[in-house]
């Protein structure tokens, strides 16, 4: 079941690639946060996962619903 509706989706995969890239293109600016750059992108990732499957396990936990409600 779908929790994460469409601007959502847009803002969750545009954060989650910049997190992913930024640590790359952006070495010498992540390079003091030593193995904490790691956590960023792993952070990106689970933004990216959240946005493909349109699902977040933490909106299921707070009740939080962002996707239309399709009544049939």
């Amino acid at each position: 079941m779908a929790n994460v509706g469409p601007l959502d989706r847009i803002l969750r995969f545009t954060l989650g690639a910049v997190l992913v890239a930024a640590p790359f293109l952006l070495a010498e600016t992540f390079a003091p946060l030593g193995a904490w750059r790691f956590a960023v992108v792993a952070w990106g990732v689970v933004m990216l996962g959240t946005a493909v499957f349109r699902f977040c396990p933490a909106y299921t936990l707070l009740g939080i619903r962002t996707c239309p409600v399709v009544k049939s």
